[in-house]
């Protein structure tokens, strides 16, 4: 394969084709300031593979180039480096497959630009209006055109343009999966009906094309491509069927993947007239008003040869003049919004790092769109605003926005002294140090966060290693990091960037068990908390911690191409446990154990089957005799009619433990014939293929596939694969030493697989194992023993005793947990070979062994333009709360740069409950209530009532139910005092208790309350 390992992630979201694409790109980038450097280091990991990436700059590193670009440091601007050659290395070591070239000569009207042939593709930054317009006729003038992309931050605004010629054709929109439906059935008819299968969505759009295949009845279908119109969620229609065969059972509709057809205009046409993404559609009107307000300044510089001057109102009302003689010579003339065009003027040669970084994630995405011809372009403009960040800024003297001579200059011309300072002062802790967390910290670097003299901390924290496929998107880290803890890695790379930062490493998971170090006094003293995690489930604690303590979140996610922010202040907005995503389908234990009907189907149970075999059963083995430490104590003890738990399965793991290499190929045969033969037979013992049911239709129809028993083969590399597989992860959890000299030589395996192995024998339905059906049945947790399994266990343990087959080494395995990136253990090889063999089984089509891995792993496809993306606009939301701005500055994202679409949501308000009598409370209330030594229960109701005017009838502690009147015994706790009712730790001083209120009406549910925080003892305050 020409793919190094660490490019999976980006693979999944790509796929080899276009990967392959890209191989072949060479990719010319004019400008690395803040904005170029950013998309310059996705060179790293959008031009992985690509043949060459050429950064050209003709300035020199200054002071204020510390702020906006994580490349330059101190010492480039003592010796006067060139930025692209300060930079050149930096880019050049995060990937050993791209050439990487610095051009240094100068870029101007006058300059041949016929050098530009060699490039698919040109991405200007820093460069003038006309310059632009003049590379961008020469781009689209060549055959084939070159992809031509500006893109530029002015302060608080930002623009991106694309011009990828007059036709440009993408075979994948939107890089999903292709659908695939179960259909229940099809109407003879003009037009034909679809119907899913029950409670199966299609979620198809008018104009898609399907392929049928597996068609019982009306088999003229399949293998045919039909264009749909969809009629409900459930049914579609696909042209005429009336003269086709009736409909009988089955059928799968794929959807197909058409290539769609793209046009551009010219920079010079567009500038009059744009087409916009509009990105906020509470003022859909911006991106014409940004439009306008960036041309002003355009015009400004080439009128008067320079920009407008920080802060300075003259030069503001200039560009205002300028910016209202534009709109009139646009053909929609939009309206000017005085106070953008004010505030760009004046922020102009300011530099908000953090807008850089989410408009290079976008630009760095239409790169690989150009290059690649996958995921659908953005046309043809994009403009993000941050007005809501200066607007409150109003009152701030011009002073507050001058330059100081340090690295923060830039910044400060944004946002003025003030805020920079509050920067420079905050505490905040930074959970995940993954892809999100590391842009992340480049962000507080390049604003400064936590570098004040006196007070400012980073704190963050990651349990993981450094794994390979971690580096093509977590950007701090490099190969020499490997298998080294992700929050120290990433916090000495952070003060590489900006050496003042005070940072505070560790490597803790945020959890419950965790309560001691990430405790509510270490909340307390956070001004800010940032999640950069991966799943829910943590999301949701970190945010009731958050909600518990009062304490600002801001939390961030991608997935593949698409990513989210989210803004939760105290007392201002809901939180992230406000609202709650449907959960994940799970796949039904009847689908898994018997009935698959789709590859993830059997990828799971192969899944599952690792776990089974080779870390849940070693486990309990092991557990089993840490308890009962000799067999012939168990034997004793079972022979006098003792019942122990889970002894049958553990003797019976202990008769057949394999003692040699040969011993483990033979257990990997056996298991061959149990999953890949007996198990179907069984399965068409049970249910013959005429079977039908109740209501006369076949039992074996779409969905449900009948399973055909593998005939093992040693030729066949699949069955070869599973034996090896299987038996080399045996002789682990059994400690069975072998070679990988031992496990290739075929030849003397050939006997072993050829042994004969057990004669099936069918069980009767009436057998305790019978198959289960119903979809909505969960796995058992026990299945009961009989007697003769009994006297089986009796047996089998006095042989293993008699033949020494029972010491102390033989009550021993070793569990071993699954890991997906580590390739040389043959995890995923084993999951490959089962599940593959499982579809075959069944006739399902098989997958390779790296869609195996993503699915068995539950990979989630990462790609590092959504991640540097959304950590930017995290970083724009940060100074909004550190700033303590109103609800109404506040906005969530969504973004899905594959369509691409970007849009921006005012925060959810927080909701006010009302209990009754004019009393109500939010998620942010808190009351407290304070006691003493013998505080009794009831004291502690009474108290609730004369402080808050309102009785508890119900005390909750957690789970625990301390008080519920109508509950045994619980009425006598009343007289209990608090301490021996909640039983506190000797360190705790308070417990949170949610109380409720008895209803209004009789029969209706108790009203709910705030958290009640009591005190064992009155603090002094």
């Amino acid at each position: 394969s020409v793919f190094c390992p660490d490019v999976s992630r980006q693979r999944y979201v790509l796929g080899d084709t276009a990967m392959q694409k890209m191989a072949q790109s060479h990719v010319f980038l004019s400008g690395v300031g803040g904005l170029g450097v950013e998309i310059g280091k996705f060179g790293y990991h959008l031009f992985k593979q690509t043949q060459a990436l050429t950064v050209h700059d003709t300035k020199q590193c200054t002071k204020w180039d510390l702020g906006t670009n994580f490349f330059i440091h101190e010492d480039d601007i003592i010796s006067q480096r060139n930025r692209a050659e300060a930079t050149l290395h930096h880019i050049a070591e995060l990937n050993p497959y791209v050439h990487v070239a610095a051009s240094t000569v100068p870029l101007d009207e006058s300059t041949d630009l016929s050098f530009l042939k060699q490039y698919q593709c040109v991405i200007l930054t820093e460069v003038s209006l006309s310059l632009q317009k003049k590379i961008n006729d020469f781009c689209h003038a060549q055959q084939p055109p070159i992809k031509f992309i500006s893109a530029d931050v002015y302060g608080i605004c930002s623009r991106l343009f694309c011009d990828f010629g007059d036709e440009f054709e993408v075979l994948d929109t939107t890089g999903e999966e292709p659908k695939e439906i179960f259909i229940s059935n099809i109407t003879q008819s003009n037009p034909g009906i679809v119907t899913c299968l029950e409670n199966h969505p299609h979620r198809l759009e008018t104009g898609q094309f399907l392929t049928f295949r597996e068609v019982n009845g009306m088999s003229c279908l399949n293998g045919s491509t039909h264009q749909i119109t969809v009629v409900s969620p459930y049914s579609f229609s696909i042209g005429n069927t009336s003269d086709m065969e009736p409909y009988l059972h089955g059928g799968i509709a794929v959807q197909v993947k058409t290539p769609k057809m793209f046009y551009f205009e010219r920079l010079e046409k567009q500038l009059t007239n744009p087409t916009c993404l509009v990105a906020d559609f509470i003022k859909p009107e911006a991106p014409l008003q940004i439009h306008v307000a960036m041309l002003a300044l355009n015009h400004f510089e080439e009128n008067f040869g320079r920009m407008p001057n920080i802060g300075c109102h003259q030069d503001a009302e200039e560009m205002l003049k300028i910016a209202m003689s534009i709109s009139e010579t646009l053909e929609n003339k939009p309206q000017v919004n005085g106070d953008l065009v004010k505030w760009l003027s004046r922020t102009a040669q300011g530099f908000l790092a953090p807008l850089a970084a989410a408009v290079g994630g976008v630009a760095s995405q239409e790169v690989l769109k150009a290059v690649t011809g996958k995921f659908s372009p953005l046309q043809q403009w994009l403009y993000i605003d941050m007005l809501d960040i200066v607007i409150p800024l109003e009152k701030m003297g011009s002073e507050e926005f001058l330059p100081r001579g340090d690295r923060y200059d830039a910044l400060r011309a944004c946002i003025g002294e003030s805020l920079c300072q509050k920067l420079h002062d905050l505490n905040v802790f930074l959970v995940g140090c993954g892809a999100i967390g590391c842009e992340m910290l480049k962000n507080f670097a390049l604003l400064g966060v936590g570098t004040g003299q006196d007070k400012g901390l980073v704190t963050i924290t990651d349990p993981d290693l450094i794994e390979k496929s971690n580096l093509n998107r977590q950007f701090l880290f490099r190969p020499h990091h490997i298998q080294k803890p992700k929050s120290y890695t990433a916090a000495e790379a952070t003060l590489n960037i900006n050496p003042c930062l005070k940072i505070d490493s560790y490597i803790n998971k945020v959890c419950p068990a965790t309560e001691n170090t990430y405790s509510d006094e270490f909340y307390t003293r956070q001004d800010v908390i940032v999640t950069a995690l991966d799943n829910v489930e943590a999301r949701r604690y970190i945010d009731s911690r958050c909600v518990a303590n009062l304490r600002p979140l801001i939390d961030s996610g991608t997935m593949g191409t698409k990513g989210h922010t989210e803004v939760v202040v105290p007392h201002l907005t809901e939180s992230y446990n406000s609202h709650r995503d449907p959960p994940e389908e799970e796949i039904p234990f009847c689908t898994l154990k018997s009935f698959p009907a789709a590859i993830e189907h059997t990828i799971q149970w192969a899944r599952d089957k690792f776990e089974s075999l080779f870390s849940h059963k070693p486990s309990l083995f092991n557990k089993f005799w840490q308890t009962y430490p000799s067999a012939e104590e168990v034997l004793q003890r079972i022979k006098s009619g003792e019942s122990l738990e889970g002894c049958f399965h553990v003797i019976k793991t202990l008769s057949r433990r394999p003692r040699n290499w040969t011993q483990c190929v033979e257990l990997a045969r056996v298991k061959f014939e149990k999953y890949f033969s007996h198990k179907a037979l069984q399965l068409l013992h049970s249910f013959p293929l005429d079977t039908r049911l109740k209501d006369g239709s076949l039992f074996w129809q779409s969905p449900k596939r009948p399973p055909f028993p593998v005939k093992f083969d040693f030729n066949d590399p699949l069955h070869y694969d599973f034996i090896v597989s299987a038996a080399k992860l045996f002789s682990t959890v059994y400690c069975v030493p072998f070679t990988e000299q031992t496990a290739g030589n075929t030849e003397n395996l050939v006997d072993l697989f050829c042994t004969k192995c057990m004669y099936f024998i069918p069980l009767n339905t009436t057998h305790l194992q019978v198959v289960q059906t119903d979809e909505t049945a969960r796995k058992p947790d026990h299945i009961p023993v009989s007697s003769e399994d009994e006297r089986n266990a009796i047996f089998q343990l006095e042989k293993s005793i008699l033949s020494n087959e029972a010491l102390q080494n033989d009550l021993e395995m070793k569990p071993i947990a699954f890991e997906k990136d580590d390739d040389s253990n043959g995890h995923v090889d084993f999951i490959t070979a089962a599940s593959n063999l499982r579809a075959k089984m069944y006739n399902i089509e098989p997958a390779d062994r790296f869609k195996t891995k993503r699915i068995a792993g539950k990979i989630i496809p990462a790609i590092a333009t959504a991640t540097a993306a959304v950590s930017g606009l995290v970083a724009l939301e940060l100074i909004k709360v550190v700033g303590g701005y109103p609800a109404d500055a506040y906005k969530n994202c969504f973004l899905n740069l594959a369509i691409p679409i970007m849009v921006f949501t005012e925060t959810a308000k927080v909701r006010r409950t009302e209990i009754r009598n004019g009393i109500s409370f939010t998620i942010w209330d808190r009351w407290t209530i304070y006691g003493k030594e013998d505080f009794t229960l009831l004291d502690f109701i009474n108290a609730v009532r004369e402080k808050y005017g309102i009785e508890p009838t119900m005390v909750v502690q957690g789970v625990k139910m301390l008080y519920v009147p109508v509950m045994p015994g619980h009425i006598k706790r009343l007289k209990l005092t608090m301490q021996k009712l909640v039983k506190p730790s000797a360190d705790k001083k308070y417990v949170d208790l949610t109380v409720s209120f008895a209803p209004e009406t009789d029969g209706d549910e108790d009203l709910p309350g705030p958290p009640v925080r009591y005190y064992f003892v009155q603090e002094d305050n």
